[in-house]
This record gives structure tokens, C-alpha cells and sequence, in this order.
């Protein structure tokens, strides 16, 4: 008897009461796996994006074999609550994981939150993860295989490709007949909390005495003069620096990612396994990490399936978002996303599956995402709530009397020192902005991303665009009440007695009475 037949036999055994066909779907006689990959405060720092400094000849690889997204949009711009969007399929805000994990902050998703690992297990499907995970608590985002920083160092787990190689090898000798998925969650290119690895920890592995070795990677090196520096970062020493460590750093991922192709194609998966790669939220620079704009919200997508081959090399229009990975594994693998209730409201996705795009463009479904940020840290509290169309962008400051709080590794990094030194001693700073404009941000932005890329002209009090403003507005709130988002009365009101009421104790919102 073939070995599979065994995994389905002991599966079914295990899972009394559960159907066991959907297992038998995914014999031999039909092999789907997927391998999701995740950079750390990855940007468009590379040449599948047009970089023409940075090179990234693994991931052009992969682009060669997959649709490249123009609109990727991370569905929240901080670590946490980013990767639980991904493994749920559901916004920061509707899954509970508000802020960083773990810690003095306790942030952790929901018990009952149904997770890409959760939901693939009974149909027969090993999971596993492998790197940076940084959600909990763990029996909800429970994998069968991992290896990440809960039981090893980050950077022996998520930055040595070397360690990670041998790890993905173990994973793909457990019950090598059954189908699979795994997560792979880079640390490059994440600032470095150990400092004598440089900046971005672009030193560690390098192959220098003080800072050992790893065999698959050759560091590139980068000359501060020759790299791009983005318009919405000051052209400066500093920063020029700052990104030469970053395009090292981004280096060890790109050579990760070929490593991951090459593992697939010696175990046979290649031509049978989707592959997505995207990143939790911007890179680690002002206006960037924890910011909604462009800068911060726009994310690195590829989407490369292995049966539609008619769309590898080209580029997409359409927009997505970071939840609609969940949408697309489980289209993957034709399983159901379960019915059930998050704090007694029945939950439904409002993702989609991306594997439509790997055919073409669809003329509508695609037009538009979402986004929301609550805490980074636990004292960093700024919730947002975003919409970003093909040519607008509304943002919902809900804290907006408040400063703008700055994340520990966004102050501490030469960039934003730059910046606030040149403003103290009142030098030009080179930035777009000031350090005002910066802290304190207006209870509504709306922008023209087309005609003003750099976010600077506020439209959401200009009468030429009320209409624009009103059916976004409407479009966004639509999207908080599917969400269940418990700052849905916030800033204006109070939840009371299932509905909204205004905080001046005037009649409840007439145009948004909804339960609470």
C-alpha cells in the first residue's frame, strides 16, 4: 500500500468525526503544496522593482516564474498584528493581536481565531514555519514543524540561510507524501538589536573572524554615493549609509530566496508548489514602518503559480493585500474557510484569493484595500484606518490630538538621528517634511497618490473633492462594521447601549446607527 494511504488512514483515525475525503483529494494523484515567504521591513529596494543599484538576482528568479504586483499593501505597518492578518486572514483589529506580541504588552490574538495552520490541518496538509513567527499564543498559530525564535536564536533561525537550508530539509522529510505548507519568515531586513553586527545585522555571517560564517551567502557590499535614496527620505551622509547597510542586509534575503527555489526543485516541488512572497510593513525609515502612507503601506508581492504559466515575467495592476493570502492558500488547496464567531459576531473574510491574477487582471474585485494600525508598541498608540484606491488615499487618524509616537528601532538608527539633529540645531534637514508635520497629522488625510506621490497635499477638506472623500469615508466605515472593529464609535462617540453615541450627548450618529 502506498505510504499515503497510510498518512490518510492514521489522519482519519485521528480525526473521528471529521469527513476524510477532502485528505483523499490530496493523494499523489494530485500534489499542491505552498511556501509563503516573508521578509522583515522589506521595501522595493530591489531590482524586480526597478532598483537598478540593489541586486536581487534570486528574486528576479522568482519574479521570472511569478505575476509581480505593482499594489501590494501590507494590511497593517508593524510586525505582529501584519503576520497575524497573514495567518488569519482577518485585519489586527478584528483578530485581537493589536500590537507587538508577547512582552510587557501581552498583545495576543483571540483563543478562538482560526489560523492558516489550524485550518489546513484536518484536510490532511503539514504545516510548518520556519524563522520569525512573533504571534501567539502558540496553541492558536500551532505549526507541526518549527523552528523559529520561540525555541532558537533569530538569527541562527531567520538570518543564517545555512541553518534555515538544513531546517527546510527536515521539514520536507516529514511525511513526504502528504501535502504542504510552509512559512518562511525572514529577519532581513529588520533593524538589529545586537549592535556589533552593524545597523541591519548586515555584518553577521559576513565571513569575518568576529562574525562567523554562512556558507550560502556572499555579502554584497554597496558604495553610500551609488545607492537610491527614496523621495520620501532625506537625500543626506546618513541615510545615503544607512541604506548602503540595508541593501547588504537585503543581500542575505535575496540569497535565502535562491536557496529556497533550489530546495524546492531538488526534492521535486518546484512545479507543483505556489509560492508568495511579500513582507510584514515598511521598511525600518521615517515615513515608512507604523506609517499608512505609500511609503509604509506599499509592499514587495509576487504570486507565482505553478499551472498558469501565462502571466510569468509580466506586472499587475490590480491591488491586494496581505490578507488576501489566506484567501488564496485555501483556494490553493480548495478547502472552505470555517464558519465561526469572534465576540459574537460570525466572522468573514474580506480578502480574496490572488490566484485570479496569476490569468489576468480582473476588470473589477481588485480595486481597492484596506488597512489599520492600533499599537506597535503598547505606549505607541496611534490607531488608523485606511482606504487606498487606484488613485486615493484616505486615512482616518482616530488619535489624531496625539503626537505621533516614534517606534524604539525607527528613533535609534542614523536616518531619523540625522533628521532631528539638523532640526535642533535648525540646519536643513533635506526631508520632504518637518518634524512637525510628522507628529502631528490631521484627523483625516486624503491624497491624490497619482498627481502627488509624496502624500502632501491634504484634499479631505477641499470642497472639489467632497464627493470623493464621502464615498470612501462610507466605503472604509462599511468595512470597519464587517470587521467587528471595536474603535468603530471612536474618535466621535461612545459605544452605548448597541449603538453610537455622540460624545457631547447629542442624538446618535444618524448616519452610521449600527450594533454594537
Amino acid at each position: 500500500m502506498d505510504m499515503g494511504i497510510h498518512v490518510v488512514i492514521y489522519q482519519c483515525l485521528m480525526l473521528i468525526g471529521l469527513s476524510c475525503l477532502p485528505i483523499l483529494s490530496y493523494g499523489r494523484s494530485n500534489p499542491r503544496n505552498v511556501l509563503v515567504i516573508i521578509g522583515d521591513d522589506v521595501g522595493f529596494e530591489t531590482s524586480i522593482y526597478n532598483n537598478t543599484v540593489c541586486k536581487t538576482p534570486n528574486l528576479e528568479r522568482l519574479a521570472k516564474r511569478s505575476v509581480t504586483l505593482k499594489h501590494g499593501y501590507t494590511s497593517v505597518s508593524s510586525c505582529s498584528p501584519s503576520r497575524s492578518a497573514i495567518m488569519t486572514g482577518l485585519p489586527s483589529h478584528q483578530n485581537g493581536i493589536y500590537g507587538l506580541y508577547g512582552g510587557v504588552h501581552h498583545f495576543h490574538a483571540f483563543d478562538n481565531v482560526k489560523t492558516l495552520p489550524v485550518i489546513l490541518r484536518p484536510h490532511g496538509i503539514k504545516t510548518g514555519i520556519i524563522g520569525k513567527k512573533h504571534v501567539g499564543p502558540p496553541e492558536v498559530f500551532k505549526y507541526d514543524y518549527e523552528k523559529t525564535e520561540f525555541n532558537l536564536p533569530m538569527l541562527q533561525c531567520a538570518r543564517n540561510i545555512t541553518k534555515m537550508k538544513g531546517f527546510v530539509r527536515e521539514f520536507f522529510a516529514m511525511n513526504e507524501s502528504m501535502p504542504f505548507l510552509l512559512y518562511i519568515g525572514f529577519n532581513d531586513c529588520h533593524r538589529c538589536p545586537e549592535s556589533k553586527f552593524g545597523d541591519f545585522c548586515e555584518k553577521f555571517g559576513n565571513g569575518q573572524p568576529e562574525y562567523g560564517v554562512i556558507p550560502d551567502w556572499k555579502p554584497a557590499y554597496y558604495d553610500p554615493k551609488d545607492v537610491i535614496v527614496p523621495p520620501f527620505l532625506p537625500d543626506t551622509p546618513a541615510t545615503r549609509g544607512d541604506i548602503a547597510n540595508q541593501y547588504t542586509s537585503m543581500s542575505r534575503l535575496d540569497a535565502g530566496i535562491g536557496m529556497l527555489l533550489d530546495e524546492l526543485k531538488s526534492h521535486g516541488y518546484l512545479d507543483n508548489t505556489l509560492i508568495l512572497y511579500s513582507a510584514d510593513n515598511g521598511i525600518p525609515f521615517p515615513n515608512a514602518k507604523t506609517n499608512l502612507y505609500e511609503s509604509g503601506m506599499g509592499e514587495p508581492f509576487l504570486v507565482s503559480s505553478p499551472f498558469e504559466t501565462s502571466r510569468w515575467g509580466e506586472v499587475s495592476e490590480s491591488l491586494a493585500s496581505t490578507t488576501d493570502i489566506l484567501p488564496t492558500v485555501l483556494e490553493w488547496f480548495d478547502i472552505p474557510f470555517p464558519s465561526y464567531k469572534l465576540n459574537g459576531a460570525t466572522v468573514a473574510l474580506t480578502g480574496k484569493s490572488l490566484l485570479p491574477l496569476a490569468k489576468q487582471d480582473p476588470s473589477s474585485g481588485f480595486d481597492h484595500v484596506f488597512s489599520s494600525h492600533n499599537f506597535h508598541e503598547v505606549y505607541m498608540y496611534y490607531p488608523m484606518r485606511v482606504m487606498r484606491n487606484k488613485q486615493y488615499r484616505l486615512i482616518h487618524n482616530l488619535n489624531y490630538m496625539a503626537p505621533y509616537p516614534i517606534a524604539t528601532d525607527l528613533y535609534d538608527n542614523p536616518t531619523f538621528k540625522d533628521i532631528l539633529n539638523h532640526t535642533l540645531s535648525k540646519q536643513p534637514t533635506k526631508w520632504f517634511k518637518t518634524l512637525e508635520q510628522y507628529y502631528y497629522r490631521d484627523e483625516y488625510e486624503l491624497y491624490d497618490v497619482v498627481d502627488d506621490p509624496l502624500e502632501t497635499n491634504n484634499l479631505a477638506h477641499q470642497e472639489d473633492y467632497a464627493d470623493i472623500f464621502e464615498e470612501m469615508h462610507d466605503t472604509l466605515y462599511k468595512w470597519r462594521l464587517a470587521t467587528n472593529d471595536y474603535w468603530k464609535c471612536y474618535p466621535e462617540g461612545v459605544r452605548y447601549k448597541n449603538t453610537c453615541a455622540d460624545l457631547d450627548n447629542a442624538p446618535p450618529y444618524q448616519k452610521y446607527v449600527n450594533p454594537v
